[in-house]
């Protein structure tokens, strides 16, 4: 299954609810330290708010993401990069690039060795794949409360997870196995402030736990995500006021051997 189409995007509800995940990633741009007249795949560039800042240092860049609707906005919102629809876990393209940038998208990749394998082919020789995502134990107070409340409904909740949180361990040795040498890895918590409150919750279920509730009547399913809301809400840090999003996040450098 490709993990990266159980999930339904709507770009405007990213770019206004979810701004955070572009904000957040900009820290990993100090690992990739993008260089002029470098060309460099964004692999799941989502609206492309990371990408215009690598070509602000530069580089050539081309956004690649699954979500058509999500490559729509960022070719409005940035018509002097190049953008294309592709599938992360499988893709052959033309160019070879000098480093391959990813941000809060591997873990909607399911089949980790497709990726790792198709990034390997798009790099140049020496190139280098920077990337930060969700490792494991990422959002487990969402998690759990999918756990929890979706059998009551007939779903079976690790049928339907669209995300892959791998251990640092298991992803330095895929790396290792298809031919990248690991020079730096880092395994964190990073607690994210959910912003509007109470709405905070739900905005984060609505755009990131889509795959969890499809097939569900209308009624099911608005009944079921109030539950995973509520368990979720009871579960959550709580810092003067503002819910928090217990994010654990993978970051890597690695170069192509």
């Amino acid at each position: 299954m490709n993990a990266q189409g159980t999930q339904a995007w709507n770009p405007g509800t990213y770019d206004s609810q979810l701004g955070f995940v572009s904000q957040l990633g900009k820290g990993i741009m100090e690992w990739l330290d993008p260089k002029q007249d470098e060309h460099i795949l964004d692999l799941g560039c989502g609206t492309g708010d990371l990408a215009v800042e690598i070509a602000k240092a530069g580089a050539q860049v081309t956004g690649m993401d699954q979500s058509g609707t999500m490559i729509s906005s960022a070719r409005t919102k940035y018509p002097d990069i190049h953008f294309i629809v592709g599938d992360g876990e499988q893709f052959t393209l033309d160019a070879r690039f000098d480093a391959v940038f990813s941000n809060a998208a591997l873990h909607w990749m399911k089949n980790a060795s497709g990726v790792i394998e198709s990034v390997h082919h798009a790099l140049k020789s020496g190139g280098r794949f920077v990337a930060e995502f969700g490792g494991k134990g990422n959002v487990d107070t969402f998690v759990q409360a999918f756990y929890e409340v979706m059998p009551r409904y007939g779903i079976n909740p690790a049928e339907r997870t669209p995300w892959f949180f791998p251990s640092i361990g298991e992803y330095t040795s895929l790396l290792e196995q298809h031919g990248f040498q690991v020079r730096i890895a880092e395994h964190f918590d990073r607690p994210t402030p959910l912003p509007e409150g109470d709405k905070g919750v739900m905005h984060w279920l609505e755009g990131f736990g889509d795959a969890f509730f499809k097939g569900l009547n209308d009624a099911d399913k608005q009944a079921a995500k109030q539950e995973v809301y509520e368990s979720a809400k009871h579960n959550l840090q709580v810092v003067n006021g503002v819910y928090q999003a217990d994010y654990r996040r993978i970051r890597i450098a690695a170069v192509k051997s």
